[in-house]
This record gives C-alpha cells, structure tokens and sequence, in this order.
C-alpha cells in the first residue's frame, strides 16, 4: 500500500503544479476542461502501436516491448487522475482512503509478487482494448474495475508493484522536468539527439537503480543542457 500512496500523492502534487489547485474540478486554471477517460484511451490506442498489429505493414517487426511499459505507466498517471478526481467529486474519501481500498483490490496481490514476463501480444492488446472500453463507456464510472484491468495490463506487460513504480517516479520526475523547461508553451525539446526523453529516462534508472527522484531530475537537466548547447 505505501507504494500505492506515495504514487497517488505525487500524481496530485503534479496535477496541481500542473494545472491548479482546483484540479479535481475538471477545470484547469486556464479553464481549460480535463477529461481524464480520454486521456487514457487516447494513451491506449498509442500503447497498441508499440505492437505490429498492422497486417498490412511492417509485419515482421518486433514489438517494442520498452515502450509499452513507458505507456503502461503513462496510462498510470491518467487512471490515478481520474480516481482521485473521482473520489474527490463522489465524497468517497481522501487519497489515503483511495490508497487503502486499492490495496484491497482482488488482483493487487498479482502486482505485489515479482514479475518480468511478457503476455502474448494478442492478450496484451485485448486487455489494453478492455481499458479503453472501460473508459469509453457511457455508463456510470466502474473505477474499481478499471483499476483491475489496469493491474492486469501490468503483468501482462514485465511490470510489477516495485518496477510500476520505479518507472513512475522516473516518468513523474520527467514530467516536471518539462513542465520546467517549457513543455507547456511548446518549447520543449522532446527528441534529444535520436531519443525521446522517455528513453533516455529510462536509461538513467536501469544504469542506475538506486538513484534518488532529485538526483534524476539533476542528470536530466545536465543531459539537457549539453543537448541545447550543440
């Protein structure tokens, strides 16, 4: 549960540097209209192509199994969003309450044991397809069933409790890295060299497993900077 928590109080700070401490509006402090089940079936559809679905093209390619782990945690950050807005808006509790009843989810104990395999492409992509029917349905909101679906999706895709959330914190740290450096206004550099910055990210964590959230944040901006400087 302490890793559920800490990752659901992150994802708040973020949305609130983000976009405001009213957040769980739906409204941002631009008035601009959140819609967290679009983002995360939006996400969905990206994770589908880290996959050669296309039977018309590139057929022999093989996945690319890295990237669906990086959007497997993408869609982390949208479904933690749409929780807490969600038990903000319902009155159903604070984080901690959110932490708790997710800990007690049927699956979370299939998340909690160590876990580096991959699924069957075809049973990744029915359970990424689950997800987004979740989301894209009109009917009232079943937060506990997409959250199952997701913790499936995580085993299907190498990922664990400990790596979800090592990756997390990465994608979290790299996050406000751009919101820093002017993602928001559209100047960010998000290609740095031949790699997006979620490789890089990635990178930085597998080299070193241990390193702290301010010490990657310190590494990306030394990256960073001698990209800006060629």
């Amino acid at each position: 549960m302490d890793k559920i928590l800490l990752m659901l109080q992150l994802q708040a700070e973020l949305n609130e540097a983000t976009n405001g401490a009213e957040w769980t509006s739906g409204i941002t402090k631009n008035n601009k209209v959140i819609n967290w089940k679009r983002c995360i079936y939006m996400e969905c559809a990206e994770m589908i192509d880290s996959f050669t679905w296309k039977h018309w093209k590139n057929i022999d390619k093989e996945a690319d199994w890295a990237n669906l782990q990086i959007e497997v945690v993408d869609v982390w950050h949208f479904i933690m969003s749409l929780a807490i807005e969600n038990y903000t808006q319902t009155h159903r509790g604070r984080i901690d309450d959110l932490a708790q009843n997710i800990s007690e989810l049927g699956n979370f104990a299939k998340i909690d044991t160590k876990n580096n395999l991959f699924a069957a492409q075809d049973d990744v992509i029915e359970k990424i397809e689950s997800i987004m029917i979740d989301t894209l349905s009109r009917s009232a909101l079943n937060l506990e069933k997409l959250i199952s679906d997701f913790f499936d999706l995580v085993i299907l895709s190498g990922l664990d409790l400990e790596s979800l959330y090592k990756l997390y914190v990465g994608k979290n740290i790299l996050n406000q890295f751009r919101q820093d450096h002017g993602y928001k206004d559209g100047l960010y550099i998000k290609v740095w060299g031949t790699e997006e910055d979620n490789v890089v990210m990635k990178r930085v964590l597998d080299e070193n497993s241990s390193v702290s959230p301010s010490e990657l944040y310190k590494e990306l901006t030394k990256l960073y900077l001698a990209l800006k400087k060629r």
